[in-house]
């Protein structure tokens, strides 16, 4: 057993059946490839030699098989695959490291989350790398990321666990049987979870746990960690790199269209209902995380989708509930013991839990996912403070504001130490992804916005009539109410005013909203302490926005007003 399988341990009769009827067969079969017979698929390039087995892109149900019979997970109830992640339960920023190297030193915006290692650290870790994964049995998906042909990459993604295997084969963009004959990865990735870093003798790294992206070889390697994100993510974070040599602007959004082919944009951190208000049943999905805005339009840059599962109902998120079936994989859920059912509302093992689904298991998806120009661009936070409007449309240089900003707030409670609301900033709404400055990105987005005319709104989810513990959320019946309005275009003819403090732009009127909830000031009891309370917010925004130094004036000037 490992370390992911050991909750499940002495109570899985249904596994231990499994595995017993899995063990009286050797693994080593025909999708199964020995170092000594067959071809090892160019991982001698990499330096990969003397591995046990070597399967490649194996379907679903083989991988499944190939986890529950080394006890690495269970089945659920549902179907869905379940296993856990150990000690890592989400993403380790601090773990998070780039080569310093003469291709990409230069551009690189070295900061607190891109925090760089030598090349001379980077291959000792590789080679300890290399050692680990001798004698052991690999398992390679071979695809794609980017759904627009033009701008597709190949990507290698080298697991030692199948589990993680599926979750690639998931995520990512699966190729034809033809585009498998011929395929080149563009990027690679290692993943050994079980090779544990030690930052006494591993130069440059902090803990057990490493992510080390070579830009230069177009390489990464996660080690230490079981948590399959940050297999995703340092894709992505290579996407944001490399997109913007080919003018194709990289962006954390989920993005969906009307029957029409009409596209929005869904940018939001964590608690702001991006996922909810993304999963639209009137709409069609293109992707729920990750995407780019080239001259042609908008694509998804994976083939699946990765959501949260606490607290998820089917009542609620209908979609995301039917789509965690077999072939899913679902990390860190609880289970009960006897029937296999997932408890959602269980956060005994994280709030984290995870469950990763191919876009296809989501109904109506777009696929293959790309879209038009978007016409209507949302930015979600849910501000804790009570102060922004429900929703208010910005203007150029407002939404490079709001953009660099990346605003919402934790909630009093929510995590140690948070006594009061406080304001969170991520740049471009995924800072720690971004290798370059976040104003790259608002300059890509701000000529994309004058050039297609697309309009953006700035969409509160928090709090209305007072600070968290007391005002009152806003109601998801409006919230829902007003997003359709900016994406049916019911707010083009309607007279905006302009927030004294945000300068923001507030509608007078919404279809289906009570207009007295629009400002936001007329629902605070005391008007005096509102302007107190919005004028403290501005000061963190113009205090956050100090940072971005090459930031133009007009930007700056667009921001709130803290005096």
């Amino acid at each position: 057993m490992t370390q992911q399988s050991s909750a499940y341990q002495d109570k899985n009769d249904y596994q231990e059946l499994v595995v017993d009827k899995l063990l009286d067969k050797d693994l080593d079969d025909t999708e199964s490839l020995s170092n000594e017979a067959t071809p090892t698929y160019g991982l001698e390039s990499l330096g990969i030699k003397n591995v046990r087995h070597i399967y490649r892109n194996l379907s679903i149900p083989k991988l499944i098989e190939h986890t529950l019979a080394r006890g690495q997970g269970v089945l659920a109830s549902n179907g869905a695959l379940c296993v856990q992640t150990g000690k890592y339960t989400g993403r380790s920023p601090n773990d998070k490291f780039i080569v310093e190297e003469p291709t990409s030193k230069e551009e690189v915006h070295w900061n607190k989350l891109n925090v760089p290692i030598s090349e001379a650290n980077f291959d000792l870790l590789y080679r300890h790398a290399l050692s680990y994964v001798q004698g052991r049995d690999l398992y390679i998906f071979d695809g794609f990321v980017g759904g627009d042909p033009k701008h597709r990459m190949g990507v290698r993604i080298i697991n030692e666990l199948p589990s993680q295997n599926l979750f690639s084969h998931q995520l990512f963009i699966r190729p034809s049987e033809e585009e498998l004959a011929h395929h080149k990865a563009d990027f690679t990735v290692l993943a050994v979870p079980g090779l544990k870093g030690d930052p006494e003798n591993d130069g440059g790294i902090n803990s057990e746990a490493f992510i080390v992206a070579h830009l230069g070889k177009k390489l990464i390697i996660v080690g230490g960690s079981y948590y399959a994100g940050e297999i995703k993510k340092s894709v992505f974070s290579l996407m944001n790199y490399f997109m913007t040599k080919q003018d194709v602007l990289p962006m954390h959004c989920s993005a969906n269209m009307d029957a029409e082919g009409n596209t929005a944009l869904f940018f939001g951190l964590s608690g702001t209902g991006k996922t909810t208000l993304s999963a639209d049943p009137e709409r069609r999905l293109i992707g729920d995380d990750e995407h780019g805005w080239s001259k042609d339009g908008i694509f998804n840059f994976e083939g699946g989708c990765y959501a949260k599962t606490i607290r998820l109902s089917k009542e609620n998120e209908p979609q995301i509930w039917e789509a965690i079936r077999f072939g899913s994989l679902m990390e860190n859920v609880v289970l009960d013991w006897a029937e296999r059912m997932p408890d959602y509302d269980d956060d005994s093992i994280t709030e984290n839990g995870r469950v990763a689904y191919p876009i296809d298991y989501i109904p109506n998806a777009v696929v293959p996912s790309v879209g038009q120009h978007p016409n209507t661009v949302i930015f979600l936070t849910a501000d804790a403070f009570g102060v922004l409007p429900p929703i208010s449309l910005l203007t150029k240089e407002q939404a490079m504001y709001h953009f660099m900003s990346g605003y919402t707030s934790k909630l009093a409670g929510t995590e140690r130490g948070i006594t009061e609301p406080e304001a969170t900033f991520s740049a471009c709404f995924g800072k720690p992804f971004l290798p370059l400055s976040a104003t790259v990105y608002a300059e890509m987005l701000g000529e994309r916005l004058d050039r297609h005319g697309t309009k953006v709104y700035l969409v509160n989810t928090g709090w209305s009539g007072g600070p968290y513990g007391v005002g009152q959320r806003f109601a998801i019946k409006h919230t829902r109410a007003m997003v359709s309005a900016a994406l049916k275009g019911q707010l083009d003819d309607v007279k905006f005013k302009p927030h004294p403090i945000f300068k923001v732009l507030i509608p007078e009127s919404v279809p289906g909203v009570p207009a007295e909830v629009l400002d936001p000031k007329s629902t605070w009891n005391n008007p005096a302490a509102y302007d107190q309370q919005a004028k403290d917010l501005a000061r963190r925004f113009v205090q956050n926005f100090k940072r971005f130094e090459t930031a133009r004036e007009e930007v700056i000037a667009a921001g709130p007003c803290a005096d």
